[in-house]
């Protein structure tokens, strides 16, 4: 056990992680050259493509260091803030953590929070400074930055660059000398956590996990505390490149699990697996049901794929099991699913995969958070409110609560003005403001999380010019003035319009939708009314304009009773086609009023 290390790299976005693992996995000698590649540990083409990390992986590494072998595990962690709970998973199941900074872009708002989470879990921290080769790379400044984040010594800062390979060595060294190795009771009972599960098609549910006391071995009766289910365990192994089966996994070291489970649900990130003979008294702590934050209905393109998006949505959960969906029908798009995601990255990936991995074109309709609400007639009893039509009538509504965040953003002190503007507008209240150096400025605000749902994050880039980080935590449900804001098209509501606003926004927002509606809609025979209500009251209207045909044109001269006789004929027909004639909603409709303040 004195030679196991478990480590994990955190980092924001882009600041060279997955580089930093390829060159570990390539100096070590754990991949040969046919198995090289580019971001070897992130195997899904949509993480290739947009450089990011969705899924964590987890791999074993040898190396010997002054004539003795250590075993290395690599837990590699998601970076985006949508992933935090399997990223606070990951680091419970470690002792050390690799804190990445970029030389040139210094330290963001991610690196903070994930590093406060190894914090945390008292974890000992090996600060490296990433991309030094690079010409816009400013050592020196950065450096102090890390000192004075971490209070550690400049010589402890190790310069490297992942792309040259420089410096990997000193990390190697740095993993073994400095972090501690792992403590845990060879001889209690079975306790270890899951950190991730993987979905096989073939063998079912991988689970990742990590042995604190006991060990497991292959064939016995294992029990999930959290499910209180038990299983076989078929096979247990160690995690290199591919799967290596073993006897048995001992105290402190990570491997895998195969019991056969065909159910994804059934295995829960942050659960602990113990012995069904001689179960553990206590479990893991800090297990937790990974909640949803983010509501978007998804619908079929075509009302018939109904059935074939239902078997897609229930494949893509069993590799996602935070994706979560229900069915519900729509007035104006059918039959189709009320989805909840982690957040808007969440709600990208899984339409992408959908999309790619499915073939499936689907309509998303405009996200939205849950919210709390109360009636009159039960004050204490709690409605939640995923969809806007679930809201209950404003006459018996009591109140309405709405999730809260602590947002955190960190900018260059040129920008503090347009940030500070842009989260008031979105109904932010600043608790915090600190300068982190003379150039860098660190805000904290509460505010709504339906406010950052829409476009928060582009609008923060565009008024920082790119500068800004952006990192959040949820921190409860406050009460809040929120009103239902229809939309009525030819005097009918389109459900998959309708939104829950702010009273202060919704004229505001109402009238935008309207006229962002009347650019998108074709023109009919007839005139549309596009109206914003809030309950029976009309807040804003825009007409889309009759295509009007000329019916006199054949009439040349004669008596103005002919045409007047033509054209209250056309009067009539129009009426009639009003009352009947149903408007088709493109699908760029949907998506545009996201996009309110393009």
């Amino acid at each position: 056990m004195k030679n196991i290390r478990n480590f994990c790299i955190i980092a924001h976005i882009d600041h060279g992680k997955s580089t930093l693992a390829d060159r570990l996995l390539d100096f070590t000698g754990s991949v040969t050259e046919r198995e090289k590649q580019e971001q070897l540990l992130d195997s899904m083409d949509l993480e290739r493509e947009r450089g990011i990390t969705i899924k964590s992986h987890a791999i074993q590494m040898d190396y010997i260091h002054e004539g003795e072998e250590y075993v290395l595990n690599l837990i590699d962690t998601p970076g985006h803030v949508d992933f935090s709970y399997e990223v606070s998973r990951s680091i419970a199941a470690c002792e050390g953590a690799l804190l990445v900074v970029d030389a040139a872009q210094s330290i963001q708002a991610q690196t903070i929070s994930n590093l406060y989470l190894a914090l945390e879990n008292d974890l000992e921290i090996i600060p490296v400074l990433n991309k030094v080769d690079l010409p816009s790379a400013n050592p020196e400044e950065v450096t102090d930055d890390i000192v004075d984040l971490l209070g550690c010594d400049p010589e402890d800062v190790i310069p490297a660059s992942a792309k040259t390979g420089l410096g990997i060595k000193e990390i190697l060294d740095a993993i073994i000398q400095r972090i501690p190795a792992p403590s845990g009771k060879v001889d209690a009972p079975l306790r270890a956590l899951i950190f991730d599960s993987v979905y096989n098609p073939f063998r079912g549910v991988e689970t990742y996990f990590r042995v604190i006391n006991g060990s497991i071995k292959k064939g016995e009766k294992i029990k999930f505390v959290a499910t209180d289910k038990t299983y076989d365990a078929d096979e247990v192994g160690t995690l290199r490149l591919k799967q290596f089966p073993r006897k048995e996994i001992k105290t402190g070291d990570v491997g895998y699990l195969i019991t056969g489970i065909k159910d994804a649900r059934e295995v829960k990130v942050g659960d602990t697996i113990t012995s069904a003979v001689n179960p553990t008294t206590e479990a893991v702590a800090g297990f937790e049901d990974v909640k949803p934050m983010v509501f978007a209905g998804i619908y079929p393109v075509d009302t018939e794929d109904y059935e074939e998006l239902r078997a897609s949505m229930e494949k893509l959960q069993l590799n996602d099991a935070s994706l979560v969906f229900t069915p519900e029908s729509s007035a104006a798009l059918g039959f189709g699913f009320r989805c909840g995601f982690l957040g808007m990255l969440h709600l990208e990936i899984i339409q992408e995969r959908l999309e790619r991995e499915f073939d499936m074109t689907v309509i998303t309709t405009v996200p939205n958070v849950s919210y709390y609400a109360y009636t009159n007639k039960n004050p204490d009893d709690i409605i939640l409110v995923n969809n806007p039509s679930d809201l209950p009538e404003p006459s018996t509504l009591n109140r309405v609560e709405e999730p809260y965040i602590k947002a955190s953003i960190i900018t260059k002190a040129d920008f503090v003005g347009p940030v500070m503007s842009l989260c008031i507008e979105k109904r932010g209240e600043i608790t915090n403001q600190t300068y982190l150096t003379p150039e860098r400025v660190e805000l904290t605000f509460d505010m709504p999380l339906a406010e950052i749902v829409f476009d928060f994050y582009d609008r923060l880039k565009t008024v920082s010019r790119g500068y800004a980080s952006f990192d959040y935590s949820p921190i409860g449900m406050r009460q809040s003035k929120l009103v239902k804001v229809d939309v009525l098209l030819n005097a009918n509501k389109v459900d998959a319009l309708s939104a829950l606003l702010h009273v202060d926004n919704a004229y505001d927002i109402g009238k935008k939708m309207c006229e962002k509606l009347k650019e998108l809609i074709p023109r009919q025979q007839f005139d549309i009314p596009i109206q914003a209500a809030i309950g029976a009251k009309i807040i804003a209207r825009e007409t889309v304009k009759a295509l009007r045909k000329d019916v006199t044109a054949k009439c040349y001269g004669g008596d103005i009773s002919r045409k007047r006789k033509l054209l209250e004929k056309q009067k009539k027909g129009k009426k009639r086609m009003r009352q009947v004639g149903n408007v088709e909603i493109p699908q760029e409709a949907f998506m545009a009023v996201l996009k309110l303040n393009d």
